[in-house]
C-alpha cells in the first residue's frame, strides 16, 4: 500500500506539490495531482507544502491498534529524534505511555546506530572510491530511482531502523512484531523494499502516535516514569542532528577536510548528489540526510520548535541518562548480526522527447521564441522546457502554464465582450423600442406610476388582463431602477410544472430528486443584485407561496434538498391576471403573501378602454412588422383602422401585435387593408359602419405619419450628435427641454437624457 495518498476531493490543482517535489514525482490528472510512487523518494515535501492538506500519510493507526489488541508480542522502537518532538514529557513518561497502550517493551532506535557503526568503519577502510551513507531512506530512494550511476557508491550497510528490527527478532524470535516510531516518512517506503522486508512490521509517525494517545485518552505527562528496555545507547543518541553520524560512528571530522563531507537539507543534498554524479567532487565519504538539520527536521517534525531548540533537546537527552532495564538475553553472546544490504536500479524510464516534440508543446502554449519562455515556475517546473518535457511524458498538461492561461482568459474575455455586444445589439433591436405607446389618459397614468416607483426598491404588483403589457411594464420599471445594470430575470409561473418551479426559483442540490445529477443555482440567486419578475404569480401552489414569502421576509434562499441558506438581494416584481383578493377569500392564495406583494400596485388598462390610442399602436406595430419582415409597407387603410377601433380586443395588445404582423405577411400591396385582417374585423365593421365616427379629418389622417417622421428625425439628430442631447437639440434648432420632451414622447434615450 502506498505510504502517501491523495485525497482527490480536496486537491485544487495549485501545483504546490509539483513545485516542492525535488524529483517531480507528481502526475497531474484532470481534476487532481497524484504521486508517481516509482519516482517518489518519500521526502514528505508534498505533505507539508499542500495548502489543502490533500496529500496525507496512509493511516497506520488502525493497523497498530489491531496489533496491540492481539495476543502477539508487540515491541515499540522510538526513533532517535523523539526528544525533539515529545519535548513536554520526559523519556520515562513516554515509555510509560507506550506500555499503557499495550507495547510489551520500548527500545531506543539510537541503539541501532551503534549496531551498524562497525559496518561503516569496515566499509570506509575497504573502499577505494567515494562512499555515500545509506542510513537515510530518502537518499537511498533518490539514488536508486534517479541517480542509478551512484548505486555503487552507497555504503552496503542497513539503516539503524532495520538493524533494530533484525536485532529484536533475532533475540525475541521472528514472530515478535516491531513498530518503529519516527518523524521520517521515507521509513514507510523503506520497510516495503525487497532488501529490508520483514525487519520492521509497521512504521508510525510521531503524529500518528499522538493520535493513538488521544483515542485512548492517555496523557503521558501524568504518568510515572518507566525505564527503557534493551541495549542502552550512548553516542548513538547524537545521530539525528547534523554531523551526528560521525560522532556516533566515532569518526573524527575537520572543517578543512574535503575527504569527509556532511550535508543536510534538500538544497545541499541535491547539489552534492549532482556533483558526485558529474564527477566534480570525489570525497572519501559523504554523509547526507535529506531533511534540514538531519532527522530533527523531518516531515513529521514539531513545527512549533526552532531547529536550534530541538538540537538542544537531543543533546540534553544524550547527556542525561534515561532509566534503563536491560534483560540478560539482550547481553548474551550471539552470532554477528547481518548488517549488509544490496541496492537495485529502480530508475523509472520515461520516453525522452526529441527537440521537435518539445518545440511542439512550447508552441501549443504560445511560446515561439526564447523571449516567450518566462520560466515563471507557476507550473512547478524550473523552466518552460522542463515543463514541456513533462507534458510530453504525460506528467503535466497545458492548463498548468499560468501565462498561457492568462492569455487564453484575455482572449476568451475579448470573445465574450464581442458576443455580449452582439447580444446587446440584438436585444436592443428587439426590445429597444419596446416603450409603452399611447396618448390616452390611462397610459399616462401608468407611465407616471412607473417613473415614481422605478428608482425605489419597493415590491410591485402589476395587475391586468392577459396581453395588456405587464411584462413590458416590468421591463420599464427595471429600466428606471437603480439596478438597471444588473440582470432582470423573467419567470412565467404557468409555463413550468409545479414540481420543477421550486427548483427553478431556488435551485437544488445534487441528488435532491430523480434527475438532479448536479447542483443547480436558482433564478433568485441568478438575479442577485437585480430584479426578478414573476409573471402569473396567482398560479403558484400554497407550498411555493410559503417558500416565496420566506424569501421575501428574510432574503434567504435555500435550494431543494439543501440545508444551508444563502442571502440574496433581489427586487421582486410580480404580475397576475387573477383577482388575488378572491383567492385570499377562497383560500387558494395566502393572505400574508398578498399583502407582501401588494405594496405598490399598477393596473394595466385593457385595450378596449384605450380606443383613442389604437391608431398610434397600430402604426407602431406596423413599423415593427415592416422591419421584421423586411417589407415595404407605408401604412394602414382607413377602414382597417376604424375596424380595429370597433373591435373589443379580448387578447389586448398582444393580440393586436399578432393581428398586425399577420396582416403584414398577407398583404401584397404597400398598405394593409381591411381584407388583410381576420374576418371578424370586417364583420364588425360592416355591422356598425353607420355608428363609426368620421375619421377622415386632416388631423386624424396626419397624426400617425407625423409621429413616425418625427421619431425618425429625432433619431437622426441623435445619431449625428453621437447621442449627446444638447448637441442634437442645437442641430435641430429647438430648445433642449423641448428635445427632452420629444425623447420621452417617443421612448428614446440619449447621453444625459432621462430614460
Amino acid at each position: 500500500m502506498e505510504p502517501i495518498i491523495t485525497l482527490t476531493e480536496k486537491c485544487r490543482k495549485c501545483y504546490s506539490c509539483v513545485r516542492s517535489c525535488p524529483v517531480k514525482a507528481i502526475k497531474v490528472e484532470k481534476n487532481y495531482s497524484e504521486i508517481i510512487f516509482e519516482r517518489c523518494i518519500g521526502c514528505g515535501n508534498c505533505l507539508s507544502n499542500c495548502p489543502q492538506h490533500a496529500k496525507v500519510v496512509t493511516d497506520k493507526v488502525g493497523v497498530t491498534e489491531k496489533l496491540l489488541a492481539s495476543d502477539q508480542t508487540v515491541i515499540a522502537v522510538l526513533g532517535c529524534s523523539f526528544p525533539a518532538f515529545f519535548h513536554s514529557v520526559s523519556s520515562g513518561q513516554l515509555v510509560a505511555g507506550l506500555k499503557k497502550l499495550g507495547f510489551a517493551e520500548v527500545h531506543e532506535g539510537a541503539a541501532g546506530v551503534e549496531l551498524i557503526a562497525g559496518g561503516y568503519a569496515e566499509a570506509i577502510e575497504k573502499s577505494a572510491g567515494s562512499l555515500i551513507s545509506s542510513h537515510c531512506p530518502a537518499i537511498v530512494d533518490l539514488i536508486e530511482r534517479h541517480y542509478p550511476s551512484l548505486i555503487k557508491n552507497l555504503v552496503g550497510v542497513i539503516s539503524p531502523m532495520v538493524a533494530m528490527g533484525r536485532f529484536l527478532k533475532n533475540v525475541l524470535g521472528p514472530d515478535v512484531k516491531v513498530v518503529y516510531l519516527s518523524s521520517c516518512i521515507a521509513a514507510k517506503f523503506e520497510i516495503q523494499a525487497e532488501e529490508t522486508t520483514g525487519a520492521i512490521d509497521t512504521v508510525l509517525t510521531y503524529r500518528e502516535l499522538e493520535e493513538i494517545f488521544k483515542n485512548r485518552a492517555i496523557n503521558p505527562a501524568s504518568l510515572k516514569e518507566e525505564p527503557f528496555d534493551g541495549l542502552q545507547p550512548h553516542l548513538g543518541r547524537l545521530f539525528p542532528i547534523s554531523e551526528g553520524t560521525f560522532k556516533a560512528f566515532s569518526i573524527a571530522t575537520d572543517p578543512l577536510d574535503t575527504e569527509i563531507v556532511t550535508a543536510a537539507g534538500e538544497v545541499n543534498v541535491m547539489g552534492i548528489i549532482r556533483d558526485l554524479a558529474s564527477g566534480r567532487i570525489n570525497p572519501r565519504i559523504v554523509d547526507v540526510r535529506f531533511c534540514y538539520e538531519g532527522c530533527i527536521g523531518g516531515p513529521g517534525k514539531n513545527s512549533e520548535l526552532t531547529e536550534f531548540y530541538k538540537r538542544n533537546l537531543i543533546i540534553s537527552h544524550f547527556k542525561n541518562e534515561a532509566p534503563y532495564r536491560t534483560a540478560p538475553h539482550y547481553l548474551e553472546q550471539r552470532e554477528p548480526l547481518p548488517l549488509t544490504r544490496s541496492f537495485a536500479n529502480k530508475y523509472a524510464k520515461f520516453k525522452v522527447p526529441k527537440g521537435s516534440d518539445v518545440k511542439k508543446v512550447l508552441h501549443a502554449t504560445n511560446k515561439f521564441t526564447q523571449k516567450d519562455e518566462l520560466n515563471c515556475r507557476a507550473c512547478g517546473y524550473r523552466t518552460c522546457r522542463e515543463y514541456a518535457v513533462a507534458v510530453f511524458q504525460g506528467l503535466a498538461d497545458l492548463e498548468m502554464c499560468l501565462p498561457y492561461n492568462l492569455q487564453q482568459l484575455e482572449e476568451d474575455r475579448g470573445r465574450l465582450i464581442e458576443k455580449y455586444e452582439l447580444a446587446r445589439r440584438e436585444l436592443d433591436r428587439e426590445y429597444g423600442d419596446e416603450f409603452i405607446v399611447g396618448e390616452d389618459m390611462k397610459t399616462h397614468e401608468v407611465l407616471d406610476l412607473i417613473k415614481q416607483v422605478g428608482p425605489t426598491p419597493t415590491t410591485v404588483l402589476i395587475r391586468g388582463e392577459s396581453g395588456t403589457g405587464k411584462e413590458l411594464t416590468a421591463r420599464a420599471i427595471h429600466r428606471y431602477s437603480k439596478r438597471n445594470d444588473k440582470p432582470l430575470v423573467t419567470v412565467n409561473c404557468t409555463t413550468i410544472t409545479d414540481s420543477l418551479l421550486e427548483s427553478e426559483l431556488f435551485g437544488h442540490k445534487k441528488g435532491a430528486f430523480t434527475g438532479a445529477i448536479a447542483d443547480k443555482k436558482g433564478l433568485f440567486e441568478a438575479a442577485d443584485g437585480g430584479t426578478i419578475f414573476l409573471d402569473e404569480i396567482g398560479d403558484i401552489t400554497p407550498k411555493l407561496q410559503a417558500e416565496l414569502l420566506r424569501v421575501l421576509d428574510s432574503g434567504d434562499v435555500r435550494p431543494v434538498g439543501g440545508t444551508a441558506a444563502k442571502k440574496v438581494d433581489v427586487r421582486l416584481i410580480a404580475a397576475t391576471n387573477k383577482k388575488l383578493e378572491e383567492g385570499v377569500r377562497d383560500g387558494w392564495f395566502r393572505e400574508d403573501l398578498y399583502y407582501r406583494l401588494n405594496v405598490f400596485a399598477i393596473t394595466m388598462p385593457p385595450l378596449r378602454s384605450r380606443v383613442e390610442s389604437i391608431p398610434l399602436l397600430a402604426h407602431h406595430f406596423l413599423e415593427k412588422a415592416r422591419n421584421k419582415l423586411n417589407k415595404s409597407i407605408v401604412g394602414l387603410e382607413d377602414r382597417a383602422v376604424k375596424a380595429m377601433m370597433q373591435y373589443s380586443w379580448p387578447g389586448n395588445i398582444r393580440e393586436m401585435q399578432n393581428v398586425i404582423e399577420r396582416a403584414a405577411v398577407l398583404t401584397h400591396d404597400e398598405i394593409i387593408k381591411l381584407g388583410n385582417l381576420p374576418l371578424v374585423f370586417a364583420e364588425n365593421y360592416a355591422e356598425e359602419a353607420d355608428d363609426v365616427p368620421d375619421l377622415r379629418s386632416f388631423k386624424h389622417e396626419r397624426e400617425p405619419h407625423v409621429m413616425r417622421v418625427e421619431k425618425k428625425l429625432i433619431q437622426r439628430y441623435l445619431a449625428d450628435a453621437g447621442g449627446n442631447v444638447s448637441k442634437a437639440a442645437q442641430l435641430a434648432n429647438i430648445p433642449r427641454r423641448t428635445f427632452y420632451r420629444l425623447l420621452d414622447k417617443h421612448g428614446l434615450k440619449g447621453r444625459g437624457a432621462n430614460s
